[in-house]
């Protein structure tokens, strides 16, 4: 028998209750850690019977993965709206820092929801890479002629490697610093993309 298909929050009541308990998940995992997180303490803290919990999600990890994907929604959508708006390595920065600070909260929760994000494997930066080329195709007038495997590697570099620091605390890295050498490694990727394009053609008619 093949399970039940979730409901989809489609209307603006279904999307509140949603929204509740996701919220009072991530009030709980601040609060009391992943440990803490049941449906049954989701439910009284969201102020719904777990009947409704489960009419949206299968069970604890897919909470995670809703509050994993609801927070990097916004990441996505602020760093595309930062390149539109700067398309240039000015950008750089505010773009590693806003995927390093993309999940708030306590070091415990930005563990769990880091740890909810890839739980699917690699097809979420798929999904993701995609979702991003698409928001910005058309509007960010870059200075690189981007490639498929251009574009793979400026979206999946610095991504892989905060994954891999989030899986390895036990290296102790210092967020300054590792912030510093993310900024140089896509910096010195995008001017050698840049160089390799060349200078732009003359549109004066001098």
């Amino acid at each position: 028998m093949t399970e039940k298909k979730r409901r989809s929050p489609s209307q603006g009541r279904a999307q509140a209750t949603v929204d509740a308990i996701l919220d009072a998940a991530f009030q709980l995992l601040e609060s009391g850690g992943p440990e803490r997180l049941t449906t049954n303490h989701v439910a009284e803290r969201a102020g719904v019977s777990v009947g409704t919990v489960y009419q949206y999600f299968a069970d604890k990890q897919d909470i995670l993965a809703a509050l994993a994907q609801r927070r990097t929604s916004a990441v996505r959508d602020t760093i595309a709206q930062t390149l539109i708006e700067r398309p240039d390595l000015g950008s750089v920065r505010p773009i590693v820092r806003a995927l390093m600070n993309g999940f708030e909260g306590s070091p415990a929760t930005r563990q769990a929801l880091l740890g909810a994000m890839f739980h699917r494997g690699d097809a979420v930066l798929e999904e993701h890479h995609q979702a991003f080329l698409a928001s910005i195709a058309g509007k960010a007038r870059l200075q690189i002629d981007l490639t498929p495997e251009s574009a793979f590697v400026l979206t999946h570099a610095a991504v892989g490697l905060l994954r891999a620091a989030a899986a390895e605390p036990g290296l102790a890295l210092d967020p300054q610093a590792l912030e510093d050498e993310l900024v140089r490694l896509m910096e010195a990727y995008i001017s050698a993309l840049v160089a390799l394009r060349g200078p732009r053609p003359s549109t004066s008619s001098g």
